[in-house]
Parts: structure tokens; sequence; C-alpha cells
């Protein structure tokens, strides 16, 4: 029978099947993902094909097969230079769950986020948590700043306060009959806001380190809920890094919306954007065209050791 993945701790699996029924699985032999050498055969969201085997006297559900995924979100995993782990397959759209402060998300970060969308064909949106914290005018610069570079962007930023409710609605609505990945630093409030959706779930909810106003880790293992009839959930753990996996430098442009955009007025059609003359997207970065941020942001991508190493196969 077919299921779909909805808890993956690495030799097991939790599976809900065609039949509605929720299973624990085993995963049978090694699954490889284009090539790359994964540090989990099988992640939330995909789709995979049941069995049931015997051993002696027991018998047990085994995954035996993964549907082809539409998509998915991989990272460099932490000290593993030669391994990736994805994090969820088979998204609709991911919500990058930001902070100003306590903690604060860093705009290199959101960037990393929203290359790899781009390069599996996510929509991604900004959510800006803990609003309700923001009354200093320095939070207030730092707010309207980040607004200003990912709204020229393209991307919608929404202004979030899982606390009080504020506008809890409007991302309610456009997570509709969709599988959404939340995703973001520990503490930035993710399964506080899974909650303020859907209070019916109560996940576990962290507090901040008051000594390095960084999050406490409490989502162990990606999991994916269903808020209610074809709409989902995929709860992430707190990511520290985001490792960029299986990239080229000379394609990395086409994942800024803002670069691609530019490039065509650019004098040359394999300019990389940096010392070349010519160069539309350099040009728009001096005028205040295209944000200085993620025109940075972009260059330290391209001398960056993970576009420079060799192939991942």
């Amino acid at each position: 029978m077919k299921g779909l993945v909805i808890r993956s701790t690495g030799s097991f699996c939790t599976v809900k099947t065609e039949d509605g029924e929720v299973r624990e699985c085993k995963v049978r032999g090694i699954f490889r993902t284009k090539g790359l050498r994964t540090t989990n055969p099988i992640a939330v969201g995909d789709r995979v094909v049941v069995e049931t085997s015997a051993a002696g006297n027991d018998s047990y559900y085994m995954i035996n097969e993964i549907e082809p995924r539409d998509n998915y979100i991989i990272r460099r995993s932490i000290n593993l230079s030669k391994e990736a782990h994805i994090l969820a397959a088979n998204v609709d759209q991911a919500f990058i769950v930001a902070t100003i402060s306590s903690p604060r998300t860093s705009l290199g970060f959101i960037d990393r986020m929203l290359i790899n969308c781009e390069a599996y064909q996510i929509q991604a949106t900004i959510v800006v948590n803990k609003c309700d914290l923001y009354t200093e005018d320095s939070d207030l610069d730092k707010l309207a700043e980040l607004q200003d570079i990912y709204s020229q962007a393209g991307y919608d930023v929404l202004l979030i306060s899982a606390e009080t409710g504020f506008q809890v609605d409007l991302l309610r609505k456009k997570m509709e009959g969709k599988i959404n990945l939340f995703i973001g630093h520990s503490g930035v409030g993710k399964s506080t806001l899974v909650n303020a959706i859907n209070p019916n779930l109560k996940l576990k909810t962290g507090e901040i380190s008051i000594v390095h106003s960084k999050g406490k880790h409490t989502t162990t293992f990606a999991e994916l809920f269903e808020l209610w009839e074809n709409t989902w959930i995929i709860d992430t753990p707190g990511v520290k890094e985001f490792g960029i996996v299986d990239m080229k430098k000379e394609e990395i442009g086409d994942y800024f919306p803002e670069i691609k955009r530019l490039s065509e007025h650019c004098r040359f059609g394999n300019c990389i954007h940096e010392n070349e003359p010519g160069c539309a997207v350099k040009e728009a970065a001096e005028h205040g065209d295209f944000a200085a941020e993620r025109y940075n942001s972009y260059l330290g991508l391209l001398h960056s050791e993970e576009l420079n190493k060799e192939s991942w196969d």
C-alpha cells in the first residue's frame, strides 16, 4: 500500500497509509537521491510504498520504495562535508520564520534558504515572528530594512505575533490546501506559531536562553501534522546554519530573482556579476536599485567553499 511519511528518525518512519492508518515502518536497503550521499534515506513528506514483512512469528511493515519526489529542501550536514541531510520532501511552500532579536536571524541565513527554495521551485515566504516585542527604534529599523530588502526581491514578508495572534489568520489563509514547511533558527517560535494556527496540536515549545539569547531545541525530528483537511504543516528542528548542497557557482545567480532579472541587460551572456564590464547587476547595486545586502550575500556565496568543492556525486 502507499503512504505519506509523517515522521522519520532514520531506520524507522511513521507513515500514514492510504487506508488512513498510522503505521511504524522499517526502512529497506539504501535509497539515494540524485547520487547524493545523505544522512537520511527517507524524509518527512516522502510518498512511499509499504508492504508487510515477516520475521519468524512476528510481522512488521517495511518501506521498500520511494515514489519520485517533486522537490526537497536539502542542506549540508554539520561536520560531514560530503554528506547532505534532506529536511523535507514534496513541499508546496516554505515559510522562513525569522526574528529581529531574541534570537536574531541573519540575512545570510534567509538568503541561503531562499536559494534552496528557488533551486527546487518551492514558493517561499518570510514570516517575521514576535512583532509584539519590537518596540525599540533599533529593532524597528531592522524590521523596516528586512521588509524593504525582500519585498524588493519579490518575496512576501508577513509580520506575525504567535503570542498575541497578530495576523495569524492571514498566515492560516495563505497555508490553505497545501503542504507547508516551517524552518528557522531555534527560538524563533516555529512550534508556538503552529500551535497558534491550530491549538489542538499542542506542540512542545521552549524558552530563550537568557545568557546566549538563543533558542533551545524543542523539536528533535521534522514532523508533518495535518492542520485540517488537505492542509499540512512540516515543523522542523531549529537550524543553526544552512550549508548549500549540489549547486555550481555559475548558476547561483539564477536563484536570486533580482539578479536573474537584471542579468538580461549585462553586456556578456556569461557574466558572473563581479568585475565584468557592462554588468547591469553590479551597476544596479551601486545605484541602489539592487539591495547591497543581497548583492554582498551573492558575492559571499560565489566565493564560498561550498560552491567550489568537487561534485557531490
